[in-house]
Parts: structure tokens; C-alpha cells; sequence
């Protein structure tokens, strides 16, 4: 199995992020608690925008499926991590493997159009308010929505074909705890430089574009901020915008220290913790980043709260 063609290979080894006993039971019991927030948090949002009509605006549409992506995008990875944990067996089927990989690439993707969305949906608001309701009607918002969610798949399904054509002929340990892009191309003993360049370069157009379009309209919020003549209604307008910019600091610096880089300059440790945060901790956070500070997320959540009791 561990020589041979890529069809020989039938199976990768998931080394996870210790092989230490002690630290992992406290990474199991973190992991689970942080999906478990992660899951139960983002479905309440989902709820609470669904159930509550005042919610029913572009903004809190785009909320919700950021939530659904957040749940889909944690829930790709860290079953599979914490059953690997639990049996002590680290091997993967390479299909599963392929379609691990495939699923995170299109959920990372999706999270990533979403956040521009959300900007376009605050430009729009704060730069253009008279336009706002035919701009962001809900049929626009729906496309929006689904184009995000087509080209993150088409986008995955490049690279993972790109992949499947590979032959790994050598060692099957991936020094990760899921199926990533670099780990599996650093096993590969076939030329890799196509899929390099792709990821290079079509995969920095696909991240890059959204963040690009992002920091555009946050320019042109921020001038128009400015000219709101007092402090108080710079706050109230530009607070609107916080949870937004707080979620992509986190993502779009994480990601970008990841995967808009040479090859040549990865690092496995490195790269598995920053690949925790943006995988679990930011998912984790974004219920809690999107409510603490919105009084009409906590007053719906108050009213799906009386409801379930």
C-alpha cells in the first residue's frame, strides 16, 4: 500500500494535531465543545431570522446563510477528527479523503463570497440608502447568494479532478488533521506544478476578489462616515458595520497567511493552528460576533426563546 501507483494507495494516515494521549482527551473535549457551540449557536441565528419578520431584510439573509456555511464548513472536518480520536484510527479512505478536501474548499469558498456580499449590502446602505430597497431586493439577494454558492463548487471541483489525477506512490501520512490541498500535494510523486499554479493563481483570484471588493467598500463607507456631521451619528452609522469587520480581519487573516503563499514556505505546525482558527474557532465565534452587540438579533432570540418554552 505504501508503494506503487496512485491506485494502490487506498487509504492516507490523519497524524491530527498531537499524538500525545493527555492532550488529546483535552483536545476532544475542546473540539466537542467548540462544535457543539458552533452548531447550536448558528442554528439559533438561523432560526431567529427565519421566525422573526423584522429579520426578513438582505442583511440578516446573508447572516443566516453564513451561518448554514459555518455548520456545513466545521461539520466537513471535525467529526472526522474527533472519531479519529476517540478509535485512535487516523486512516481515511482516499475517496473520502478527495471529497473532505473537495467539501472544505467549497464551504471556505462560499464563506468567503458571503462576506462580500454582506459589504456590498452595507455600501449600498450607508453610501446609496435611497437605492437600497430595489438594489437589494430579494431576488437580487437570491442570485447573489446562488452564484456564491456555484462558483465555490465549480471552483472545488477544479482542484479536486486536478487531484484525483495524481499518483501518490510514496508515504500516505498527512502531518494535518483533515485533507487539505498543500498536505496532499507535498505526498504526491507526480508533477504538481499544474495544480500549484492553479491554486496560485486561481485560487488567489477566487479568495482575493471577495476580500479586494470588501476593503473597496469599506473605503468608500468609511469617506461617507466622514461626512455625517456628528460624532454620534458617525458611531450609530458605522456600528451597523463592526461585526462584519471583526469576522473578516479574522477569516481573510487567516486564510491569507495560509494559502496565498509559495509552497516553498509551508510549515506544518504553523499552518495547523492557524487552519484551527479559521476552521473552528472563527465559526465558533461568528453567533456571539453577530449578536452581542445587534438589539434586533437579541430581541429575536428572546422571541424564539418564548417560543420554545
Amino acid at each position: 500500500m505504501m508503494r506503487g501507483n496512485q491506485s494502490h494507495i487506498t487509504e492516507f494516515l490523519l497524524l491530527g494535531l498531537t499524538s500525545d494521549p493527555k492532550q488529546q482527551v483535552w483536545l476532544f473535549a475542546s473540539f466537542l465543545a467548540m462544535y457543539l457551540v458552533n452548531v447550536g449557536g448558528n442554528s439559533v441565528i438561523i432560526a431567529a431570522v427565519r421566525g422573526d419578520a423584522h429579520l426578513h431584510t438582505a442583511m440578516y439573509f446573508f447572516l443566516s446563510n453564513l451561518s448554514l456555511v459555518d455548520i456545513c464548513f466545521t461539520t466537513v472536518i471535525v467529526p472526522q477528527m474527533l472519531l479519529n480520536v476517540l478509535t485512535q484510527r487516523k486512516a481515511i479512505l482516499f475517496a473520502q479523503c478527495l471529497a473532505q478536501m473537495y467539501f472544505f474548499v467549497a464551504f471556505g469558498t462560499t464563506d468567503s463570497f458571503l462576506l462580500g456580499a454582506m459589504a456590498m449590502d452595507r455600501y449600498v446602505a450607508i453610501c446609496h440608502p435611497l437605492r437600497y430597497t430595489t438594489t437589494m431586493n430579494p431576488r437580487h439577494c437570491l442570485q447573489l447568494v446562488t452564484a456564491s454558492w456555484l462558483v465555490s463548487h465549480l471552483h472545488s471541483l477544479t482542484h479536486t479532478i486536478l487531484m484525483a489525477r495524481l499518483s501518490f506512490c510514496g508515504p500516505n501520512v498527512i502531518h494535518h488533521f483533515f485533507c487539505d490541498v498543500q498536505p496532499l500535494l507535498m505526498l504526491s510523486c507526480s508533477d504538481t506544478s499544474l495544480n500549484e499554479l492553479l491554486a496560485f493563481t486561481e485560487g488567489s483570484f477566487v479568495i482575493m476578489s471577495p476580500f479586494i471588493f470588501i476593503t473597496v467598500s469599506y473605503v468608500y463607507i468609511i469617506h461617507a462616515v466622514l461626512r455625517v456631521p456628528s460624532g454620534r451619528g458617525r458611531y450609530k452609522v458605522f456600528s451597523t458595520c463592526g461585526s462584519h469587520l471583526t469576522v473578516v480581519a479574522l477569516f481573510y487573516g487567516a486564510v491569507i497567511s495560509v494559502y496565498i503563499r509559495p509552497s516553498s514556505t509551508y510549515s506544518v505546525t504553523k499552518d495547523r493552528v492557524i487552519t484551527v482558527i479559521y476552521t473552528v474557532v472563527i465559526p465558533m465565534l461568528n453567533p456571539f460576533i453577530y449578536s452581542l452587540r445587534n438589539k434586533d438579533m437579541k430581541q429575536a432570540m428572546k422571541k424564539l426563546m418564548r417560543k420554545t418554552n
